[in-house]
């Protein structure tokens, strides 16, 4: 039987079947079953921040490993302990910190710490992805996820991304808090329109709401900082965190600022796993290696050269060049965005169509500049197979 015929008879159907089976990775590049690479432009959808068998992560997991692997929360584990004070001072902020396992087990925490408000109101933004556990999915913005799952949460509010005026008329002092991603991820890598996230700061203020960041995909270094707050110049009451955090361990967390970090209670909420000392290890080793090899400021450079090259290519598909540091999306004048990934990935390069007409990147933090050139180099043929399809459709 094939990996596929194997899939299929053991793996329910969510995922379809994947076409490409990967056995390894080394860096920015991984290697299918019968040894052939590929540069790795998806990276685990944003997770694998410093790539493949890196070797901090790797010494980091090995050692925690072999000296202490879980311990429940009901005693003190002093890697987690050491993460979340490392958390804070990345953050810049006076808070308390709430591991978990996942990005939507991060919005479920965020969530019941805005229930302990004493309002129940929620806004969030049409397009934004928080996950799919039946509260993240409440305030995620996508009918197509949360209708077959209906009825959700109740008392939950979209306004259009970006839209500060609506915003505004959306919340009142019923309101408990305001979910919202500073880029769009699976809306397609756009960015929060200049002012929207400061509007937002000041909405949520005076009405006595929070205001709820979801950095699950950008946080980390991946936009070239720490977080995208700090690129924006506000400070959100509760952020949450996932995907690069862990560097490829399920790892998630909840920094409630301020006032925010001492709503939740003795036996108000509680997470077997969350802060597991092996991938709390690896959270340590991933931000002590961003710290140490100049990752952010790289990612920001490398992160201009890459949408800077794709502009450059003056390519007919290619309608526009979204995003910040390595977080881009390629917009397409025409919804062939599987075409060109099915036609990258043939050259090579593996890259997520994350919308019928936007490619997402997401590559590890540590790629070279010479992988984002020779990435640059094959686009055009994989964007002129797309151009193709979208003339035989």
């Amino acid at each position: 039987m094939t990996a596929q015929q194997r899939w299929q008879a053991a793996m329910m159907d969510n995922y379809g079947t994947p076409a490409l089976e990967l056995v390894r990775g080394e860096g920015a590049t991984v290697f299918d079953a019968d040894g052939t690479p590929y540069l790795d432009l998806v990276g685990g959808i944003a997770v694998n921040a410093l790539g493949h068998a890196h070797p901090a992560v790797v010494k980091a997991v090995s050692e925690q490993v072999a000296t202490l692997g879980h311990t429940s929360n009901l005693y003190i584990n002093p890697v987690a302990l050491s993460l979340a004070e490392t958390l804070l001072d990345v953050a810049g902020l006076s808070g308390k910190v709430l591991f978990c396992n996942s990005g939507a087990e991060a919005v479920e925490g965020a969530t019941k710490i805005t229930r302990l408000t004493g309002k129940s109101k929620l806004v969030a933004c049409d397009g934004g992805f928080h996950g799919r556990t039946m509260g993240a999915l409440s305030v995620t913005g996508q009918p197509s996820k949360r209708e077959p799952f209906e009825p959700l949460l109740p008392d939950v509010t979209h306004v259009p991304f970006g839209d500060a005026a609506a915003l505004e008329s959306a919340v009142d002092g019923d309101t408990a808090a305001v979910f919202i991603e500073p880029v769009l991820g699976e809306g397609g890598v756009v960015p929060a329109p200049d002012g929207f996230l400061q509007a937002a700061r000041e909405i949520t203020s005076n009405a006595g709401a929070l205001l709820v960041l979801d950095e699950v995909q950008t946080g980390i270094g991946r936009l070239g900082s720490w977080f995208a707050f700090q690129q924006a110049g506000v400070t959100p009451d509760v952020i949450t965190l996932a995907k690069g955090l862990g560097g490829g361990l399920p790892l998630g967390a909840v920094i409630g600022v301020g006032e925010a970090g001492e709503l939740l209670k003795p036996g108000q909420h509680g997470t077997t796993f969350g802060g597991n000392p092996i991938a709390c290890a690896a959270g340590l080793a991933v931000i002590r290696t961003i710290r140490e090899h100049g990752l952010l400021d790289h990612v920001d450079t490398l992160g201009k050269d890459l949408a800077a090259g794709v502009a450059k290519l003056d390519h007919p598909l290619v309608s526009e060049v979204r995003g910040t540091g390595l977080l881009q999306g390629i917009g397409l004048t025409k919804p062939v965005a599987p075409a060109v990934a099915t036609a990258a990935q043939r050259a090579g390069y593996l890259v997520n169509p994350v919308r019928p007409d936007t490619i997402r990147l997401a590559p590890p933090l540590i790629i070279t500049e010479r992988q984002v050139v020779d990435f640059l180099a094959a686009l055009p043929a994989a964007l002129d197979h797309g151009l193709q399809a979208g003339q035989e459709s």
